[in-house]
């Protein structure tokens, strides 16, 4: 499966291992990634609440520059990154004088030809049972699956019929041996771009986020989330803090997961790089 990559600031930056976990598991799955040329920010998460044109003209010039390149479809890791994209695209799709304005600020011509694409529907696909069948380790811990607001909203443009319970990422889960559990914050704000201007508020909303998912009996939380990861890890001081409690679980990145199961080199993974230890491991078949 050849399909185009946009990494997104994120990915580039403070999520570095998000993009070294998918880079690694792309060739066991099949996957070969196709990055875009002259990619630039989607606007996420601050210029739609700013400037509606300019939020959606920052995608669209990169929907435009995936044409450009002849990219069928685009793969868009980061959740902030694949609302902004999937928001606007709709939004030109309706509304023909807004479409009108943002082609003028960029020279590229814009069609909407382009699929744009997020990480769980990616790995559905390639996570084949051809795939499974040859996977050297299970990952055989009990898990939080934790899919953010972005992922699945709003239902309009998702198009996700289970959006308060969806269910894509506990299936992938399930495919390389782990147990995801029942729990009642899939789909509740982490606090997202407030980490820095309202870190109690990231403490808070957090702390109810891994309360709910220690106690269920979670061994990690699994993310599919730049954002949602950096205030679930990075920011656990606040969130004890808030708390009162200390938490030692876990935040991996699917991409991760998956990675262990397939045993790759937990270094090639970025596991090293996470404010809280990550201590689970694949466990060898047979």
């Amino acid at each position: 499966m050849k399909i185009g990559f946009y990494p997104g600031c994120s990915l580039e930056g403070s999520s570095r291992e998000y993009a070294e976990s998918l880079r690694a598991i792309a060739p066991a799955l099949g996957i070969e990634l196709e990055e875009l040329n002259e990619w630039s920010c989607c606007g996420a998460s601050s210029a739609h609440a700013l400037n509606h044109t300019l939020a959606t003209a920052l995608p669209a010039r990169i929907l435009a520059q995936a044409e450009h390149q002849h990219l069928e479809e685009l793969l868009v890791p980061c959740a902030a990154c694949y609302s902004r994209l999937i928001s606007a695209k709709d939004a030109l799709a309706k509304d023909t004088v807004l479409r009108k304005e943002v082609a003028a600020s960029f020279t590229l011509p814009y069609t909407g030809a382009t699929a744009v694409r997020n990480i769980l529907d990616v790995l559905t696909q390639a996570l084949t049972p051809a795939v499974t069948s040859k996977l050297p380790n299970t990952f055989s811990h009990k898990v939080a699956c934790y899919y953010g607001c972005l992922l699945v909203r709003p239902p309009s443009i998702t198009h996700e019929s289970r959006y308060e319970d969806p269910t894509a990422m506990d299936d992938l889960m399930k495919k390389i041996g782990a147990t995801p559990l029942a729990w009642g914050m899939k789909t509740e704000c982490c606090g997202a771009a407030l980490s820095i201007t309202r870190t109690d508020m990231v403490g808070e909303l957090c702390g109810r986020i891994l309360e709910d998912a220690v106690a269920r009996g979670a061994e990690a939380i699994i993310v599919a989330c730049p954002m949602c990861h950096s205030n679930l890890d990075m920011r656990r001081a606040a969130i004890e803090e808030k708390t009162g409690k200390e938490f030692s679980i876990p935040i991996l990145y699917i991409t991760q997961a998956i990675g262990i199961a397939l045993g790759v080199d937990p270094e090639q993974l970025g596991l090293q790089r996470h404010f809280v230890h990550v201590a689970v491991r694949g466990k060898a078949k047979g």
